[in-house]
């Protein structure tokens, strides 16, 4: 199926899900309301075929707003955390809107009906719940048909760089995103392949690729080129209905709020100054402070688990000990459960990669697992560390990362984190430097409380499933 056909075809049955879910809602709490005398027994309440003119104004209101809201428009990879999200948003809007439109339309007609506050609510949470999981049921149909091959767009990756190897390892390793690579195009002619992907042409060869391959999308995965170069490229892949996405540089990522500011006179250029300052800053520490409390408290009976079989499992110490890069450059001590080996570093310090020989037996789980991790709970009640920011590395590490990426070291602008942007999106382990620190560069100008409750969602529903953690 065409994959544009396919998708009007899935915001239709989006907008059909929701109407029965709203529909089953408002059922659902004529009958709780009904039946559940507490606090009061609903002496008002009226059949509910009187209700009838109530039910249309409050699925059509939230409807409307859903799709001012772009419900009905997904990208193409939201998760479940930030849909679930819209839907509380455009819910309490739409229910707000109804009962509006209700005294405007319905107050002093034949539809005309009491509205129970109870009712309401035990509507507007019925509703979050069902309309949540229709949607759900139908993003998780959706990315099984893409995965088998349904309504897949044909994509082109221009570049055969570091950027392009990140987007088409992201692809290839998530086939519900609907994309099919058909090939590479570089001018270098080396490599022929990457991950096993064919280079297929040169730059100049893109109308034609456009044109015989029936693309639909090409992806430009060239960070550093200059603006002139990329204005060609995209006025060699113009054709009527071709996607076209561009990997940002960190340069972007940095100039995309930029505002203005002057100096007694003088106008300046200001990039995004960090958003985690004042009052932020005190509630972050805040959410640290309890979060890593409760997570020692309830995580201590697997903590003492661990520490015992560590002690049976290989000679040594339970945890281990290394310095770590911190809130402005400022190295500190940070804890982790043991999983290596006493001589693990006496070649100095390195990275763990997979099947490292390093690693003990037990330690292959624990890390699997991200067990080895909790101890930095304690790092976070000190004070160290937060629950999320930027993963801390190690000195020698950060001494040779600051020559070799841009910007490297404006990621020491914030607490470092026991979870971070880049980590829930898979960059974590041996992966690309330059990419983690454009995801950390984001996360630090783009701070919220509900984006940090958003990672510690998507940390504790992936820690399971992370092929990169070893």
């Amino acid at each position: 199926m065409d994959a544009r056909r396919f998708s009007r075809l899935f915001s239709l049955s989006l907008a059909i899900m929701d109407t029965a879910m709203l529909s089953l809602a408002f059922l659902l709490a004529y009958r709780l309301r009904r039946d559940i005398h507490w606090p009061a027994e609903a002496v008002e309440l009226e059949r509910l075929a009187d209700y009838a003119g109530l039910w249309l104004v409050f699925v059509g209101a939230t409807l409307l707003v859903f799709f001012l809201i772009r419900l009905y428009h997904l990208p193409r990879a939201l998760s479940r955390v930030d849909e679930f999200y819209a839907v509380f948003r455009g819910l309490t809007l739409g229910i707000l809107l109804a009962l509006a439109l209700n005294e405007l339309l319905l107050k002093n007609t034949a539809f005309q009906a009491t509205v129970s506050r109870l009712m309401v609510v035990y509507d507007w949470a019925a509703a979050l719940v069902l309309v949540t999981l229709g949607r759900w049921t139908l993003q998780g149909l959706r990315d099984i048909l893409r995965s088998r091959g349904w309504a897949q767009d044909r994509a082109l990756i221009v570049g055969t760089g570091e950027a392009a190897e990140l987007v088409l390892q992201k692809i290839l390793g998530s086939p519900f995103l609907g994309y099919r690579v058909l090939g590479l195009v570089n001018d270098d002619g080396t490599p022929e392949r990457v991950l096993d992907v064919p280079v297929i042409g040169g730059v100049n060869d893109l109308p034609r690729l456009i044109e015989d391959q029936s693309v639909d999308e090409v992806i430009i995965a060239l960070p550093d080129a200059p603006d002139d170069e990329l204005v060609y490229l995209i006025g060699l892949c113009h054709r009527e209905r071709v996607s076209i996405k561009i990997a940002p540089s960190v340069y972007d990522i940095l100039a995309s709020g930029v505002t203005i500011d002057d100096l007694g006179g003088l106008p300046l250029l200001t990039i995004r100054d960090v958003a985690l300052r004042g009052w932020k800053l005190s509630f972050k520490r805040a959410m640290d402070l309890a979060g890593s409390a409760l997570g020692l408290i309830v995580l201590s009976p697997l903590m003492m688990l661990t520490a015992l079989l560590i002690k049976l499992d290989s000679r040594g110490p339970v945890f281990f000990v290394q310095e770590r890069m911190g809130l402005d450059s400022k190295p500190f001590p940070m804890l982790k459960f043991r999983s290596m080996r006493l001589d693990a570093e006496e070649g100095g310090p390195g990275w763990t990669v997979k099947d490292d020989p390093r690693v003990t037996r037990l330690g292959r789980f624990l890390r699997r697992l991200s067990i080895d991790e909790l101890p930095q709970f304690i790092n976070v009640l000190l004070g160290d560390m937060s629950l999320v920011g930027p993963r801390p590395e190690q000195p020698a590490f950060v001494e040779r990362f600051r020559q070799m990426v841009p910007r490297y070291m404006e990621r020491h602008r914030e607490k470092a984190g026991i979870t971070g942007w880049a980590q829930v999106n898979g960059l974590r382990g041996d992966t690309s430097i330059a990419e983690r620190t454009k995801y950390d560069l984001w996360y630090i100008e783009n701070w919220s409380v509900w984006l940090d409750i958003k990672i510690i969602i998507r940390t504790v529903a992936r820690f399971l499933f992370d092929r990169n953690a070893y």
